[in-house]
């Protein structure tokens, strides 16, 4: 089924169609007005989410390339064809974000896939944001289920880590997503709702974040929820924001869904309302694959 139309889109729609009546030509019969009105439907698309702003694909490449295969990456994405309407981010490993800041189109902005909690000093082996603005690198990835479950993090490190990072104006992606056993017992709500706090107990400014669900029961398996299930949990998310943030934020933020997103069950996915974009492993690491998901905002688009 086709996503509906969030109140956004369909309050934009109803502008269009005033645009279409008022600028139709008075001499002509109603029949030819209605004919000319379907003509420019035909010829004008919008894409229908429940966040706004555009659609947002985000690739973490993880720990994982050499220079010479981020050089093939890198030059295959500048080949590409990418729909206009997606916002489009890449996390090469901390070590090749200069190299690729440095040979990738703007088209495309850089991120990193950690920081550090506040400035830099003593602490080895980290990343300040400081450092990243001073490389020119827009975004972070905070919270992702690995940093969680085999670095160690909690979610009120991870929350003063987003705090910290906006302050310095790094966008923040901000992961959560519950277990396969938390699944299971019927948590995945309470586990990702408790993520949620930590994040919303620390933010004030939301328009730099993107929040990621991604089920870490389907980051790397193979397995991926169906979208019915990611659109139930994105929903809940979004109901959660208007409750115990705010109705604009709850409106406005987008959620974008990971968890082995691939070319081939990208569009199903993209086409649920609260599903505003996807945030890509395994998949970011082949760039015809990363631009088939990239397109996929295609399945979000609407007759205007």
């Amino acid at each position: 089924m086709a996503a509906a139309p969030s109140s956004l889109a369909s309050s934009h729609l109803s502008r269009l169609a005033d645009l279409r009546r008022a600028a139709a030509p008075a001499n002509l019969s109603v029949p030819q007005q209605l004919r000319l009105g379907c003509s420019r439907r035909r010829a004008q698309r919008v894409v229908a989410m429940a966040g706004s702003g555009k659609f947002f694909v985000g690739g973490n490449w993880k720990c994982n390339g050499t220079k010479d295969s981020v050089s093939k990456l890198v030059s295959e994405l500048n080949a590409a064809t990418l729909e206009n309407d997606v916002d489009v981010v890449v996390a090469p490993p901390f070590v090749y974000i200069d190299q690729v800041k440095n040979s990738l189109t703007e088209r495309i902005e850089v991120s990193a896939q950690n920081v550090w909690i506040g400035k830099g000093g003593a602490y080895t082996g980290e990343i300040s944001a400081e450092q990243l603005v001073d490389i020119g690198c827009q975004w972070v990835i905070l919270g992702h289920s690995e940093r969680r479950h085999i670095i160690g993090e909690n979610d009120e490190f991870i929350g003063k880590k987003a705090a910290y990072a906006l302050s310095k104006n790094v966008k923040v992606i901000a992961c959560i997503g519950e277990l396969l056993e938390e699944r299971e017992a019927g948590k995945t709500f309470d586990v990702c709702f408790e993520q949620m706090k930590a994040f919303a107990d620390n933010i004030t400014n939301w328009a730099d974040v993107v929040i990621a669900y991604e089920p870490v029961w389907a980051i790397g398996t193979g397995k991926v929820a169906t979208p019915e299930q990611a659109q139930e949990v994105h929903a809940a998310v979004r109901d959660w924001l208007k409750t115990n943030v705010s109705p604009d934020v709850a409106s406005s933020v987008r959620i974008i869904y990971g968890g082995s997103v691939n070319a081939g069950n990208c569009a199903e996915l993209a086409k649920k309302e609260d599903i505003d974009g996807f945030l890509v492993g395994g998949a970011s690491l082949k760039a015809p694959d990363f631009t088939t998901i990239i397109n996929s905002v295609t399945s979000k688009k609407v007759v205007a």
